[in-house]
C-alpha cells in the first residue's frame, strides 16, 4: 500500500489588525479555519490557494509570499496533511456569491478572538499560521518551482 500525504493550501491574512477565518460545518461540528483546501491535480499551490480562499469567502486572493509549509497528522484519524500556508493581498471581494458547503462564512478577527477559539480550531496549524505571520515569516515564491 502506497502512503500519501493531503497536500493543502491556506490563505493566512491579516487586514487592519484582524486574521480571515472561515467558520465551517465538520463531522466535528462547527469550527474554524483559514481558507484553505486540497490542491487538485494539475494545479499550482498558488491558483490552488487563490481558488480556494475565492470558494470559500468571495474574497479575491492574490498570494504575494510563503508564510510557512506545515506537516501535521490528524490524532483521530489515519490522514497527514502537508499544508502550504501563503500571505498576499485581497484584490476584491463577491459578498453576494455563493460559498463552497458547509461554509458558514468568513470571518475577519483579532488575535486574541484567533487564540481564544483554539478549541474549535480545525487543526493546530491554524493558530501556528496566524503566529508565523505575525512573526514576521514571509519567503518569495520562487522556491516553489510548478513544471506544466
Amino acid at each position: 500500500m502506497i502512503w500519501k500525504p493531503h497536500v493543502t493550501v491556506a490563505a493566512v491574512l491579516e487586514q487592519d489588525g484582524k486574521y480571515l477565518l472561515v467558520e465551517e460545518e465538520t463531522d466535528e461540528g462547527i469550527r474554524f479555519n483559514q481558507p484553505a483546501g486540497h490542491l487538485e491535480r494539475l494545479e499550482a499551490l498558488t491558483d490552488a490557494v487563490a481558488r480556494e480562499a475565492l470558494e470559500e469567502t468571495g474574497y479575491h486572493f492574490v498570494p504575494e509570499y510563503l508564510v510557512g509549509i506545515y506537516n501535521w497528522r490528524h490524532p483521530g484519524k489515519d490522514i497527514t496533511y502537508l499544508r502550504f500556508a501563503f500571505g498576499g493581498r485581497i484584490i476584491g471581494h463577491e459578498p453576494e456569491r455563493p460559498l463552497d458547503k458547509g461554509i458558514i462564512g468568513p470571518r475577519w478577527l483579532s488575535f486574541d478572538e484567533v487564540r481564544a477559539l483554539e478549541d474549535r480550531h480545525r487543526s493546530p496549524m491554524i493558530l501556528r499560521c496566524v503566529e508565523d505571520l505575525r512573526a514576521g515569516r514571509r519567503y518569495p515564491l520562487d522556491l516553489i518551482t510548478h513544471y506544466k
